[in-house]
């Protein structure tokens, strides 16, 4: 992690130190959360306006802070700690990642995509992982204070920094692609997600897109080729390379045969059946992000060996697509992390073609930031589900009635129900509901919180 003097920090981000005999003092990593401070961190406070983080100041201190940055302007700075006075503590922060990350000697593979940006980070990072030393975004540390800190906290001995952008509006990802300077930019692919900032699918493509324009010189980047934004944006871009990944033919990489099972994906990647690539990850659209980290592989030179141990052995980030069991026996699905028209699709999809002893039941809360059009989405999603595919539709939330409302149009009476706000409810009908062997697939956006009904099944 970052290891430098309070003197050479002070340089690099233009600060004041309030006690020189502090200068020598050295820092290792950042923290902003007392919490989860570590021994020799730089503390920094933010000044909110509920909470004031220099309240906290003595007790990172106590916990093991080498030093803190304190913001102009608030009173009573601690003379006899050692300590930098700044403008803007997140402006320091951001300064001090841009700083370090051009003086590190690691690489960057930077991936963002309104779906699959997570998994496709912890397959990128999984397969890595059996030749390099890898660190990746942990949590959603993927915004403006996230990935500055991941990459203040990358690990002394680290050779690649896998790190997923997030975004909600135009020029966020050109900022954090700013920072980070990757090697290797992936885009997985394009969304609906954030709709309502954004305007249209064209302007998510776009905003998405920003994540080139950090690239380094001779710097690539891999995208998904089944998508016609993508292809047009390529198409008008120069100073970068550029390889696509996909299910079509004309893709740079695309797969002979795929075959799904309940744990995962077979890969042949030639028409030799011999040579394939086993990803235990559920649904087909994981096979793409699965194709994302191969092509990332490919690039920093790994073998189809390598690469087939590095999947064998990565681990996911909880609730994507996340096979539990339940208590009287069912297999729960859990991919409750979040929700939008294309990854609600994708795990409709799975569960329809899935083969199994059991019934088949979909729990869909609300997918949200779907801007003006957001009753049409929902909409859609009800009108395409299947009674001869699927058993039973739950919803959960005040969004998800309407794709109730819709599959109740089709489907035999009783085997759809809505819920509305009341998780109680919703709670106690599943549980009733689910039996032995039935496969229950959960899927929502995050702030519906459905992974309680995860638990309450366990």
């Amino acid at each position: 992690m970052m290891k430098r003097t309070l003197g050479q920090i002070a340089e690099m981000i233009g600060a004041q130190l309030l006690n020189h005999s502090f200068r020598d003092v050295m820092v290792e990593g950042a923290s902003i959360n007392t919490r989860t401070l570590q021994k020799g961190n730089l503390f920094i406070p933010f000044k909110g306006e509920r909470v004031d983080g220099h309240r906290f100041v003595p007790q990172a201190f106590e916990q093991g802070a080498a030093a803190t940055l304190w913001q102009e302007g608030v009173d009573s700075p601690p003379e006899d700690k050692p300590l930098l006075i700044v403008r803007d503590p997140e402006l320091a922060l951001q300064q001090l990642a841009r700083v370090y990350r051009h003086e590190a000697k690691f690489k960057v593979v930077a991936i963002t995509g309104s779906n699959g940006k997570t998994t496709t980070k912890d397959m990128v990072a999984g397969v890595l992982s059996s030749k390099y030393r890898v660190q990746k975004t942990e949590g959603n540390f993927n915004n403006q204070l996230g990935l500055p800190l991941t990459l203040l906290n990358v690990k002394d001995d680290t050779e690649i920094s896998v790190l997923e952008m997030g975004m909600s509006g135009f020029r966020q990802i050109a900022f954090l692609t700013e920072i980070a300077d990757p090697d290797i930019a992936v885009i997985t692919n394009i969304g609906e997600s954030h709709m309502q900032d954004l305007g249209s699918r064209e302007g998510i493509a776009k905003a998405k897109f920003e994540i080139t324009e950090g690239l380094k010189d001779q710097g690539i980047l891999f995208y998904y080729g089944d998508e016609p934004l993508l292809q047009s944006l390529v198409k008008q871009s120069t100073g970068f390379q550029t390889a696509s990944y996909g299910y079509d033919t004309s893709n740079g990489l695309h797969p002979k045969k795929v075959q799904l099972s309940e744990q995962g994906s077979r890969i042949f990647l030639t028409e030799d059946d011999g040579q394939f690539i086993d990803v235990p990850v559920l649904g087909k659209h994981n096979v793409l992000n699965a194709l994302a980290a191969i092509r990332v592989a490919y690039q920093l030179g790994m073998s189809h060996e390598d690469i087939a141990r590095g999947f064998a052995n990565m681990k996911l980030t909880a609730m994507r697509m996340e096979r539990v069991m339940g208590g009287k026996g069912e297999i729960i699905i859990n991919d409750a992390y979040n929700a939008s028209p294309t990854s609600m699709k994708a795990a409709i999809q799975f569960a329809e073609e899935m083969h199994g002893e059991g019934r088949k039941i979909l729990l869909l809360g609300d997918m949200l930031e779907l801007g003006d059009e957001e009753e049409a989405f929902h909409r859609a999603i009800g009108k395409e589900l299947n009674p001869k595919t699927v058993d039973y539709v739950i919803t959960f939330g005040e969004r998800a009635d309407w794709i109730a409302d819709e599959a109740s149009k089709h489907f035999p009476k009783g085997r759809v129900r809505s819920f509305g706000l009341d998780k109680t409810e919703l709670i106690k009908i599943v549980t009733e509901l689910t039996a032995e062997k039935d496969l229950v697939v959960v899927k929502g956006s995050r702030g519906m919180l459905l992974e309680e009904v995860v638990e309450a099944l366990k």
